[in-house]
């Protein structure tokens, strides 16, 4: 897939699969204490890497994030009633490091 080239003056376009990428804001007590210290948490796609969640928030927030770090939280096997089991879905998240300056409004 090609990638076209953005200058520094323009705004990125922001295209159907840069939504893909960021599913939704986390809230959580940890997330909450990052916003903080200037970071977010997101459910991301189980696809993505760190460079299309660099740019997804680049372009929906106009933000350049300095740092992004992933985790993946693996399901869960839950018992029901102790007859049968199943399985959590597996999350992947990312916690996205802001500039000092920037806000987010989630």
């Amino acid at each position: 897939m090609a990638e076209k080239k953005v200058s520094e003056g323009k705004k990125p376009v922001v295209t159907a699969n840069v939504y893909d990428v960021l599913r939704r804001p986390i809230v959580s007590e940890k997330a909450v204490k990052l916003s903080e210290g200037n970071a977010v948490a997101f459910e991301v796609s189980a696809c993505a890497t760190k460079q299309d969640i660099a740019r997804a928030v680049q372009a929906i927030y106009n933000v350049k994030p300095t740092k992004i770090n992933i985790v993946v939280a693996k399901g869960k096997v839950k018992q029901f009633r102790g007859r049968s089991s199943g399985t959590q879905r597996t999350v992947k998240k990312a916690y996205v490091s802001l500039p000092a300056d920037a806000k987010l409004d989630l």
